[in-house]
């Protein structure tokens, strides 16, 4: 598979097989991932990858926990603008129409969002983390990192959610990964192979096309 069938294939999954990706393949993709590029080579990233008895311990935790706690950044700015409220709104209408829960079934949708803290039924969780210190380039760095391992993990034939949701439990994951002090956790991500009956993963999102957001200059 080259890069762009990688990038054509990678989606995200939101229904899993139980089946754990053996350690070697899992490691081989983060270390492969860390060739991404890192301004100054700060390699920002720190990761920890769960699975088994850790990774049920941390479901847990979160069942246990539905509320959420307090959150160490907005995954969101608030009050979203156009066009980005649309974008998130049919984005959301797309995902929950997939699998028949209406916009009025408050209940079911709040169901489908839990399903998040499940890293829904996959088998390993990674949990990407920075020094709270850095700033926004090492943020973009560590998502470069992020993308790099989504699209090794196509390659191998697996799948993956890169879930912002695990902002939402900074105490627990820091309890449960044993992280510094002075690191935080930036993302979770959902790996491996994904459900082919499950009605969910026929949703792909859309996106807008180049000339919405992209400009060509000097060019013959």
């Amino acid at each position: 598979m080259n890069v762009t069938d990688a990038v054509a294939a990678r989606t995200s999954i939101r229904a899993f097989k139980p089946d754990v990706p053996p350690a070697a393949i899992v490691r081989e993709i983060l270390e492969a991932a860390a060739r991404a590029p890192s301004g100054g080579n700060l390699q920002p990233w720190r990761v920890y990858a769960l699975a088994g008895e850790p990774l049920a311990q941390l479901k847990a935790a979160v069942a246990a926990n539905p509320m959420g706690e307090p959150m160490e950044y907005d995954v969101y700015p608030p009050d979203l603008w156009e066009p980005f409220r649309t974008r998130r709104f049919q984005n959301g209408e797309g995902l929950y129409a997939s699998v028949g829960i209406p916009r009025e079934d408050k209940p079911a949708r709040l169901r489908q969002f839990a399903k998040n803290g499940e890293l829904f039924g996959a088998p390993v969780g990674l949990f990407f983390c920075l020094d709270r210190k850095i700033g926004p380039p090492q943020w973009s760095d560590v998502g470069m990192y992020m993308q790099t391992v989504m699209l090794l993990a196509t390659e191998r034939g697996l799948d993956t959610c890169a879930q912002e949701y695990w902002a939402r439990y900074p105490r627990t994951l820091a309890d449960v990964l044993g992280l510094p002090d002075d690191h935080m956790v930036f993302s979770g991500m959902a790996l491996g192979w994904r459900d082919e009956t499950a009605p969910i993963n026929s949703f792909r999102s859309t996106r807008d096309p180049f000339e919405v957001w992209g400009e060509l200059r000097g060019f013959d």
